[in-house]
């Protein structure tokens, strides 16, 4: 069951978006042109994508709706079997709601919006982040000052709540939300702790794994301008970077689209910045769970299928053999055991349509203009 979060609550809430704000408009590491948009701004749309939680989205919605930046919102619901989207269009008569007949996954809701969409700038922003005021403007008005090369803005992601790292040794209740940030610590949510980053935007290591930079770092951490990739939950898009390279890969289902398109991006000669100002509040796996039978699968198998497209052979060989091993490692133990199978499942298909997924390698060396030893996607 979801609270109702009283005038007292959303008060509060928006007072920690607003200084949240405030901190990442004074973090921009360089000097670079801060003047105004040009008289003639881009025409600039933002999607949502809603599955079967039209309250999220309603917030989320409303927000970027009371900005009055955006010349378009369009919001998509993936196939909901809830009443979804009577709510979206009675709450949201300012935007246009699509409503999708089966559940395609992120990447095939987000695409209908961008096909939808009549504009020379694609916002994309998840159904579970609610934005700071002024954020679809920073975002817009980074990318129509940015070099051309620059094919999409990420914004500044803000974990909702606070959170407390919980000391070496200690085991979370088994009720007990945790999340880890990238060195294994657990933060667990405190009413007395501290506001921590989600994301300031998309980088791959040496294993192929995506992550978010700044995961868990502190909010007023400075971020460098630019990143290897884009944020799906709240990004803008150049529409003619996609018109070059295509659309989120709707074979993704969920998970790895973004850094994905981000590869092909690159390849292409694109860049990806970061915007400090553009700051979204995220609660973070609010809509599928971080630890959901969905994510393990689709997380371990896409890992593997995003290497094997576009990752140097050297990434590719680690992303597979540390997916095996965690696989029947995790078989020894009862408490492992299903999150092993999953993640064996996955190995399985990806081994199974192996084929498949090296013919695409090589279509996408044929597309592109940038070899992959000069793409550095841990920076």
């Amino acid at each position: 069951m979801r609270l109702v979060r009283g005038p007292g609550v959303r008060e509060r809430r928006r007072h920690r978006l607003r200084a949240a704000l405030d901190r990442g408009a004074g973090l921009s590491p360089t000097d670079g042109d801060t003047g105004a948009a040009t008289s003639e701004a881009p025409r600039t749309a933002v999607v949502v994508v809603n599955w079967e939680r039209a309250d999220l989205t309603t917030a989320a919605v409303r927000a970027v709706l009371a900005e009055g930046t955006a010349d378009e919102v369009v919001v998509v619901d993936n196939g909901s079997s809830d009443d979804s989207v009577a709510v979206l269009r009675r709450a949201l008569p300012g935007a246009t709601v699509i409503a999708r007949e089966h559940n395609g996954g992120f990447a095939a809701g987000a695409n209908a919006g961008i096909r939808h969409a009549h504009a020379d700038v694609v916002v994309l922003l998840n159904n579970d982040a609610v934005p700071a005021p002024g954020f679809v403007r920073a975002l817009r008005d980074h990318l129509t000052r940015a070099a051309p090369e620059v094919a999409a803005v990420t914004g500044r992601i803000v974990l909702a709540g606070r959170w407390t790292g919980l000391p070496a040794g200690v085991v979370p209740a088994p009720d007990q939300r945790v999340l880890r940030d990238h060195g294994g610590r657990a933060w667990t949510p405190s009413a007395d702790g501290e506001v921590r980053l989600n994301s300031t935007g998309v980088l791959v290591d040496r294993d192929g794994n995506g992550m978010d930079r700044d995961w868990f770092a502190p909010v007023d951490r400075v971020a460098g301008v630019d990143v290897f990739g884009f944020s799906g939950g709240a990004s803008a898009l150049r529409r003619s970077a996609l018109d070059d390279v295509g659309l989120l890969d709707e074979s993704l289902f969920m998970y790895y689209e973004d850094t994905e398109l981000a590869w092909r991006l690159r390849r292409r000669g694109w860049r990806v910045e970061h915007a400090s100002d553009a700051v979204v509040e995220h609660d973070h796996s609010a809509s599928s769970g971080v630890q959901s039978d969905l994510f393990v699968f689709r997380n371990a198998r896409n890992r593997m299928v995003v290497a094997l497209w576009h990752a140097p052979w050297g990434t590719v060989l680690r992303a597979s053999a540390r997916t095996l091993f965690r696989g029947l490692r995790g078989l020894g133990a009862g408490s492992t055991r299903r999150e092993a199978r999953l993640v064996l499942a996955a190995f399985g298909d990806v081994a199974r349509t192996l084929p498949v997924h090296l013919a695409r390698r090589r279509r996408e060396s044929q597309r592109a203009s940038v070899p992959r030893r000069r793409v550095d996607p841990g920076a």
